[in-house]
């Protein structure tokens, strides 16, 4: 049975669920949406993006997200170049893309007012339930973010019953899903990691919350008013949690929660340590892609005496560290990151099979990913490949700094990036930003930085800011930051 669905005051039983994924599914079938075809989404949290996604796996679709925060170019590319043959979007955001919608998209608008979506349900209400043959679900056709060029689409093949058994136990070791789960997610359903974890609350859970906005009260009052077991948060969403005095946090009673979820974009330790030190040792970190699939997993025992690790495989992956020749490097030694993960089908690159190929090496796949294996197994993600930096022949990682500089007294967030040097080709500049009330030095910073890390780490430039860029998931935008430092100068590296 699927699982019954809460959004606000909003609440639909399985059954409902089911009936009206069955009339969504007749629905694109009446409008030609064929097995295999691909309906694109742009919507923010609303139950009918649960409805979307259930009717495609019925229809046999691709469902593809498109970020709602897009604008015309951005979006339109992605309409045109996954084939979309039709559009669920809201009316508001409609406006900014109308003109890059490709000629013979159908668009239906789901017209929102909180967690309403009035439009939509009188359209749904008039489809008649699919009568088809049983189709393959496809789930999910998601975008890479495209950390060099356009970003591509990755499409699986429908997965065989043996990938199947394979996923359900990932799922529970990396996601905390399993049957009878009640469950809560607030991050963006655009995103691969928070759809994958919708997708399979729906199928094995007994409740999903889904909150069309996060906000940590509020989310702390639905842990406790739906007694949920398992939450999918993610690091930016623990700051903010975090930020909550401790009479509030001590108002509700969290008890029930026995797993949370996070993966898309590092934890800081601290802060993971400090999440742990509230919750107790629920909290789960995860390494993965669109293309690989979930790789490996953390506990919070392990995270304590591990810090800064993504974890170890999770079910049957297998996880290579190969240097440019395609040699396994040893212990500890950083090289590009490659995996496979069994329990997923095999994927595409939509209309890009040049692509497709440049990522393989002996059937393990990289997404550009660097980092190493301790003498456990246990994976430590370094940087990707394109955000190293090489300062007089030196290969630097970001990453090693930004760890050490957000343990720093005072320091709220911070990133590190290349920016040019006529010496040395490139130097690195730091953007950070301050705890509230914390006032800081950059000159302690770099002296505090050079008691931890060689010398030649230490950012020549560091820079006191605001705040960084990252989008909903909490992923940082290097590419913003990287760009405002190379905007004057005519090479790019």
């Amino acid at each position: 049975m699927t699982a019954a669905l809460a959004c606000g005051d909003l609440r639909r039983s399985g059954a409902e669920i089911e009936a009206r994924a069955a009339r969504l599914a007749g629905g694109l079938a009446r409008l030609g949406i064929d097995d295999g075809d691909v309906v694109a989404v742009m919507l923010r949290n609303l139950p009918a993006y649960i409805d979307i996604i259930q009717g495609c796996r019925i229809a046999g679709a691709y469902y593809c997200q498109i970020n709602w925060h897009f604008k015309r170019d951005e979006a339109g590319f992605i309409l045109a170049d996954s084939g979309a043959k039709m559009l669920f979007i809201q009316p508001d955001l409609l406006a900014e893309i109308a003109a890059a919608i490709p000629p013979g998209v159908q668009v239906v608008l789901v017209d929102a007012d909180g967690t309403h979506a009035a439009g939509f349900d009188a359209w749904l209400a008039a489809q008649p339930a699919f009568t088809g043959a049983a189709r393959w679900p496809r789930g999910h056709m998601a975008y890479t973010s495209g950390t060099t060029g356009r970003p591509k689409g990755v499409r699986r093949l429908p997965p065989n019953p043996e990938q199947q058994a394979l996923a359900a136990q990932v799922f529970k070791e990396a996601l905390g899903i399993y049957p009878g789960v009640r469950s809560l997610v607030s991050a963006p359903l655009y995103h691969s990691a928070p759809s994958s974890f919708a997708q399979q609350s729906m199928l094995q859970g007994d409740l999903l919350v889904l909150e069309e906005r996060f906000d940590a009260e509020a989310t702390l009052a639905l842990i406790e008013r739906h007694r949920i077991d398992t939450a999918y948060l993610v690091p930016v969403m623990y700051v903010r949690l975090l930020r909550l005095s401790p009479e509030v946090r001590a108002r509700y009673d969290l008890s029930s929660l026995s797993f949370v979820a996070s993966t898309g974009s590092p934890c800081a330790p601290e802060v993971k340590r400090a999440m742990i030190d509230w919750l107790g040792p629920v909290i789960h970190e995860s390494y993965a892609s669109s293309e690989t699939g979930y790789i490996t997993v953390i506990s919070s025992p392990d995270a304590l005496r591990k810090p800064g690790s993504a974890g170890k495989a999770v079910g049957r992956a297998l996880i290579r560290i190969l240097d440019d020749a395609g040699r396994e490097l040893p212990t500890g030694e950083i090289g590009r990151i490659y995996a496979h993960q069994p329990a997923y089908s095999d994927f595409s690159y939509h209309g890009n099979d040049a692509a497709r190929r440049e990522v393989e090496r002996d059937g393990l796949v990289s997404v550009g990913d660097m980092g190493f294996l301790d003498d456990e197994g246990f994976l430590y993600v370094c940087d990707r490949a394109s955000d190293m930096v090489i300062s007089g022949g030196v290969n630097i990682y970001p990453a090693e700094i930004e760890h050490v500089l957000i343990g720093l007294p005072g320091v709220a967030d911070c990133a590190v990036v290349g920016i040019p040097d006529d010496e040395f080709g490139e130097s690195l500049a730091a953007q950070v930003v301050a705890e509230t009330g914390a006032i800081l030095d950059v000159d302690v910073l770099r002296h505090e930085l050079g008691l931890r890390i060689a010398g030649y780490k230490v950012p020549r430039r560091i820079d006191i800011v605001t705040a960084l860029p990252r989008d909903d998931n909490g992923k940082l935008l290097k590419r913003k930051i990287r760009d405002a430092y190379w905007s004057g100068s005519s090479r790019r590296i």
